[in-house]
């Protein structure tokens, strides 16, 4: 059967999602609030529209005929651009929006967590009323986080004890207005991500990768949605056991029985302590930059994933076994304070031949040019994590970056040893 495969969204995530179609039969077509030039050139149509509209993306899909769609940012999820495109015939590879909410609301995460037992909850308390959370500060013996209940594109996270004091973290619920915030205590230890796919109760998972969520080198700054990550040529990380990547399966794969009929990616970010794996967050689709890193791994066709989804029965996945390091561009001043309009200058056949997929960018008739946003990411494979991020490395010293800023140690074997050696000292800990 033709299948017409609509992709929603626009990142450098939906750049992979598209990659990973084009050497299949499906004939692809994009929609997304900016035109992005990688996408567009894979595709046979590009469309854009708001895609938090439901009746717009509808309205595109039964334009190309589209069979399938994938649903890439959470967005257009929370507003039911899933549960619209399947009410008119066109499969979502993506959860409805209640279903979504495991991702768009932290605080009924947390309780769907407890409620079923889940493991790796760590404790918490959610608060609609935002004295009544300062108070909660006040009266805690330990160090919290201050997570917003809504979506804040991984901006909105705050840590007492690492960026904030106890009075600081009051001024900033106090000055921020959520409607909701969720107050959970600090975990220590190293952040790794787990990506599944699920249709039907089954569950087919990725390998896992590390995430660098802060602005700039060493792990200092503001929280981003992501500068760069790294995979290794196993399904675990180098500062992982095999039993620390299974128990984070059995925790996503519990969480999926206890969600009902669930379609998409189920994305688990995890903090493994010296006790094991601790749930972070879920997410209902794939991660940006994770997506990077996973995707171009895949050795089964990504549209056999997608129909057997449809059907119900998804296939055993095949990856390369190599590694990988993403590494992204952003703009100077990005997050707070982003400078717009440099040119980007990258060839995607440079250095090493990495893998360039484009983001937030605006492409004019004299170039591609930068928004506020991260604008593009280089992704290196090859047999190790070092060899990778030479390659990565490579692209960006070639590429001209003038007005942008990358963040170069990730994927470095200084900063892996590091999370190696920092694993080893928590285990060691360990009474």
């Amino acid at each position: 059967m033709h299948e017409t495969v609509l992709l929603v969204g626009g990142g450098g995530r939906e750049h992979a999602i598209a990659r990973a179609l084009a050497d299949s039969d499906a004939e692809l077509y994009g929609c997304a609030g900016t035109r992005n030039p990688g996408i567009a050139a894979l595709a046979a149509g590009f469309e854009t529209l708001d895609t938090t509209t439901p009746q717009a993306v509808v309205a595109y899909a039964e334009e190309v005929d589209a069979t399938l769609a994938v649903v890439g940012p959470e967005a257009p999820l929370q507003a039911g651009v899933a549960d619209a495109l399947a009410e008119n015939g066109v499969f979502p590879f993506g959860p409805r929006a209640d279903a979504a909410r495991i991702e768009t609301d932290k605080a009924y995460q947390r309780r769907f967590m407890r409620e079923h037992d889940i493991p790796g909850c760590p404790d918490f308390a959610t608060f609609d009323d935002t004295e009544r959370a300062c108070e909660h500060i006040d009266d805690s013996d330990g160090d919290l986080v201050v997570k917003p209940a809504g979506l804040t594109g991984g901006k909105g996270v705050r840590v007492i004890g690492e960026q904030l004091t106890p009075e600081e973290a009051k001024e900033y619920l106090r000055e921020s207005k959520y409607d909701r915030v969720v107050l959970e205590e600090r975990l220590v230890g190293e952040e790794f991500t787990v990506q599944a796919f699920v249709a039907d109760g089954e569950v087919r998972t990725t390998p896992a990768v590390q995430d660098h969520k802060r602005a700039y080198e060493g792990d200092e700054g503001p929280n981003t949605g992501g500068m760069g990550s790294y995979s290794a040529a196993t399904r675990e990380l180098p500062f992982m056991t095999e039993a620390d990547y299974d128990a984070a399966v059995s925790i996503i794969e519990e969480t999926v029985d206890a969600l009902d009929d669930y379609t998409g990616v189920l994305y688990g970010q995890f903090m493994l302590t010296a006790e094991g794996p601790t749930v972070v967050e879920f997410n209902a689709r794939f991660g940006d930059p994770e997506a990077m890193n996973t995707l171009p791994l895949l050795d089964t066709d990504f549209l056999d994933v997608l129909t057997a989804a449809r059907d119900g029965d998804l296939p055993e996945l095949a990856f390369d076994e190599r590694a990988t390091v993403c590494k992204y561009a952003v703009p100077a001043g990005y997050p707070e304070d982003p400078d717009a309009g440099a040119k980007v200058g990258i060839d995607s056949e440079s250095a090493g031949n990495p893998l360039l997929f484009y983001a937030s960018v605006d492409e004019r008739e004299d170039g591609i040019y930068t928004t506020t946003s991260r604008a593009f990411a280089v992704v290196g494979i090859a047999e190790n994590i070092e060899e990778a991020e030479e390659i990565a490395a490579d692209a960006l010293d070639a590429a001209d970056t003038d007005g942008l800023r990358v963040r170069e140690d990730i994927g470095t074997a200084n900063l892996v040893e590091s999370r190696i050696e920092h694993m080893a000292e928590l285990r060691g800990h360990e009474g």
